[in-house]
This record gives structure tokens, sequence and C-alpha cells, in this order.
């Protein structure tokens, strides 16, 4: 695990609050991200792969190991409709 994000199950996520900011200010970085988060789209869907998702919401810097279910211009669901924004990820893997 990468160090200071505290892992939390992909059932919280609904409760958390989301600035608007982007967690990336590099557009090389946004892009990488936004091509990470199309593989791990494929890999949830052919393969239904777990994949871990690094983000950051109003409080901390967090973690989920879950399945991505779906991708939209500005959000990443997974299971039973939760999302977490897309600005507010730093990395998934």
């Amino acid at each position: 695990m990468i160090p200071s994000f505290e892992t939390i199950e992909k059932e919280s996520i609904a409760e958390l609050k989301f600035p608007h900011s982007d967690v990336l200010k590099d557009r090389e970085a946004q892009s990488l991200r936004q091509s990470e988060l199309h593989r791990a789209l494929l890999l949830g869907n052919l393969e239904h792969s777990k994949i871990r998702i690094y983000f950051e919401d109003i409080d901390s810097k967090k973690v989920v190991e879950t399945t991505v279910w779906g991708l939209t211009d500005n959000s990443v669901i997974l299971k039973k409709g939760v999302g977490i924004p897309i600005n507010r990820i730093y990395k998934s893997f």
C-alpha cells in the first residue's frame, strides 16, 4: 500500500464528502489517471478483477479495493451505484 492512505470499505464511500478541486494539477498526470481508469473498467467488466483506487475526500487520503462497474465524464461507478469523483482520484491499479 502507498503510505498515508487509509484503507476503507466501498460501502463507506457513499457517506464521504468530496471537494470540487482536482487532486492532480498536472495535465499529463490527469491523462494517465484517465487511462488507468479505463483499464480498470475493462478489468472489472471482462474479468471481474478488483483494483485499488487511491483518492482523497474532504478529510483525508483513502484507498479502496473494489471492482469498477462504470465510468462517466465525472465519476467512477462502483457496485450499488456508489461513485467517486474522478477529480479526487490519485491513482488506480
